[in-house]
């Protein structure tokens, strides 16, 4: 049976995929278990009643695990985890917070207006601490030749980075992180992450508000 799960949709597009790198990440760790699933799309600026009735605090993901609707990417890929262990997801412990600090980064690095906050540097740092994980342990995923949980919440988050930087600031990793760029390549040409991702323009879209804020 699918299993139900609630994503963001897109700005404008009532039946197209919306750019929550959340949700991304929970329909990536679906496709890479070959679950089927069944998704409700949701417009988080006018969410109907019912997902309010399922989801109080109005959070997209949601899915529906054994007749209880849970939130959080965190909690659900756990819960998918342990109810579905193969193929394994798991990442080991030790590597499980690399490349965490990316996303936040990124965020405070595209809304900044002032060139010299070392905001940009901050990125640049996060970015690097990456591409030297990678370049001493074996990958090409985080934590070897397999893609663990790690890596599908950090795919989402650098195409972000790759789509909205490059649209607002002309901004892209630099060549000299070659590690990092091979990694997201590897990443982004995955079957799971074609079927999931949200177009470019949607992503742009999905940011434009807050860039301008």
């Amino acid at each position: 049976m699918a299993l139900d799960i609630c994503v963001k949709v897109a700005v404008g597009a009532p039946d197209v995929l919306g750019d929550c790198p959340f949700s991304q990440r929970v329909l990536l760790t679906l496709e890479e278990k070959k679950l089927p699933y069944k998704t409700h799309l949701i417009n988080v600026s006018d969410k109907p009643q019912w997902f309010l009735d399922i989801s109080p605090e109005g959070k997209v993901p949601v899915v529906k695990l054994d007749g209880k609707w849970v939130a959080d990417s965190d909690v659900i890929v756990g819960l998918l985890e342990e109810k579905y262990p193969e193929p394994s997801l798991k990442t080991p412990p030790e590597f499980a917070s690399v490349g965490s600090k990316i996303f936040g980064a990124f965020v405070t690095f595209l809304k900044s207006k002032d060139a010299n906050d070392g905001s940009e540097k901050a990125l640049v740092d996060e970015l690097e601490a990456l591409e030297n994980h990678l370049k001493t342990h074996s990958g090409p995923f985080v934590a070897g030749e397999k893609v663990t949980a790690v890596d599908l919440s950090l795919a989402p988050k650098l195409y972000h980075l790759e789509v909205a930087l490059g649209h607002y600031k002309n901004w892209s990793v630099p060549e000299s992180l070659t590690n990092v760029r091979n990694y997201a390549k590897a990443l982004f040409s995955r079957e799971s992450f074609e079927k999931t991702k949200a177009k470019k323009e949607i992503v742009v879209a999905g940011w434009e508000s807050k860039v301008k804020a």
